[in-house]
């Protein structure tokens, strides 16, 4: 109907009628397709083949011929080539007649069984080297075992605080108590509790040297953090002892620009320093995909006299980027042991969500005052798991498929070496 040859007449009597339109049938597309039969295909263009083979008319086939013929080597009989040349052939002298494997000299050998590491160690080294470029000295963090004292009561952290009860942290039963306390840094830190001081009024309550006392798994290597500054506290007075007994010994003399002097001799006696820690910790946390009951916690301290909290988002900013994450946001935070604080995220292409990687803040004066530390001399601090960011640099959503029973062997020996992006 389409070439016009018939058509139908649906309004005839009777019913609908078909009437013949032309004397002749002219089929051009038969007529074609006998030629591409005959072989005579160079007479039909390529819009025209394409178009029969849309209507399924006609079915293209390539034809490959192959000429099979005897070589050089032509054999009967299947012959192993030898790979190695033996003192047995040499002797005998039947290399001769063998046949030898030509050397691949492009081939990779095969590879050595050998230890790997696992994907959090390699993270931990490449942490430990940032930490060092940035001029930080490591900590000692050899003590899992820290009592109450200086894991909370150090960090102006009251006895009443939550994350002391025992569905946050672990007790110890054997040894329960500790015994060894600097006395009259303790005094002060009781003090600062219960009755306040250097510009504070305390929590008022009636702290207990038996809390203080008892041995915990410490839940964070703050707890080293304390102990360290409370050393350096000690350093700078005794610096500041031999430099008063060196002046008395001295005769007096008048000397110009006093109060100058004065304040270049005293930030003279505290010098600034950068501490570092990576080790573990313990929680009483319940299990999730983000959340373990033991982790490591990388911890970063700068002391220094004027510090505030914009050095410390600066800071913040270069170690992360040394890491790769450029991703950040700063939340306001409430930490006992800093004012102020921050909480550190970074967005989780994996989760597709924002993932807190970090907690941050300026060590109080009610910590820092009790130990020694020289008014004036700011801390600023910051803590992060290592889990986390590993998972997002190897993109694993689950941390239990990072660390624990659930963990893939095979998944270590294929990890490629971390190479974070700097």
């Amino acid at each position: 109907m389409s070439n016009k040859w018939i058509r139908v007449d649906k309004a005839h009597e009777g019913g609908p009628r078909v009437f013949r339109m032309v004397e002749k049938i002219d089929d051009s597309v038969q007529e074609k397709l006998v030629q591409i039969q005959k072989g005579i295909a160079n007479d039909v263009d390529e819009k025209e083949k394409n178009e029969l083979k849309k209507r399924k008319l006609l079915a293209e086939v390539t034809v490959k011929s192959y000429w099979i013929m005897k070589g050089p080597s032509f054999s009967t009989t299947i012959t192993k080539q030898e790979t190695d040349l033996t003192p047995e052939m040499l002797a005998s002298g039947s290399w001769k007649q063998k046949s030898f494997k030509p050397y691949n000299f492009e081939a990779l050998g095969v590879a050595l069984d050998c230890g790997h590491l696992h994907p959090l160690m390699k993270v931990r080294t490449q942490f430990r080297q940032i930490f060092l470029e940035m001029g930080f000295t490591e900590m000692p963090t050899n003590n899992f075992i820290e009592s109450s004292f200086w894991n909370f009561d150090s960090l102006f952290q009251p006895q009443q605080h939550p994350a002391r009860d025992q569905h946050d942290t672990f007790f110890l039963s054997d040894p329960a108590v500790a015994h060894e306390f600097p006395q009259d840094y303790l005094e002060r830190v009781k003090k600062v509790h219960s009755e306040g001081g250097y510009g504070s009024q305390g929590y008022k309550y009636d702290w207990k040297i038996e809390e203080a006392k008892k041995n915990i798994l410490r839940t964070h290597t703050t707890a080293v953090s304390a102990r360290m500054l409370y050393k350096l506290a000690q350093q700078c007075l005794q610096e500041e002892k031999k430099h008063l007994e060196k002046k008395e010994g001295q005769p007096n003399k008048k000397k110009r620009g006093g109060k100058r002097r004065r304040k270049r001799s005293e930030e003279g006696k505290f010098t600034p320093v950068k501490y570092f820690s990576i080790d573990r910790v313990f929680r009483n946390e319940t299990l999730d995909a983000t959340h373990l009951a033991e982790f490591h916690q990388i911890e970063g301290v700068v002391a220094d006299y004027g510090l505030t909290l914009g050095d410390l988002m600066g800071i913040l900013h270069q170690f992360f980027t040394k890491l790769g994450i450029t991703k950040l946001r700063f939340k306001p935070a409430y930490n006992p042991y800093t004012e102020p604080s921050m909480e550190v995220f970074s967005y989780h292409e994996g989760l597709k969500k924002w993932v807190e990687v970090g907690n941050s803040g300026v060590f109080r004066p009610e910590m820092l005052l009790p130990m020694g530390i020289p008014e004036g001399v700011s801390v600023i601090a910051w803590g992060l798991s290592l889990e986390r960011p590993t998972m997002i640099k190897y993109g694993i959503n689950n941390i239990r498929e990072l660390v624990g029973h659930k963990v893939n062997l095979q998944m270590v020996y294929d990890s490629p070496i971390c190479r974070l992006d700097s």
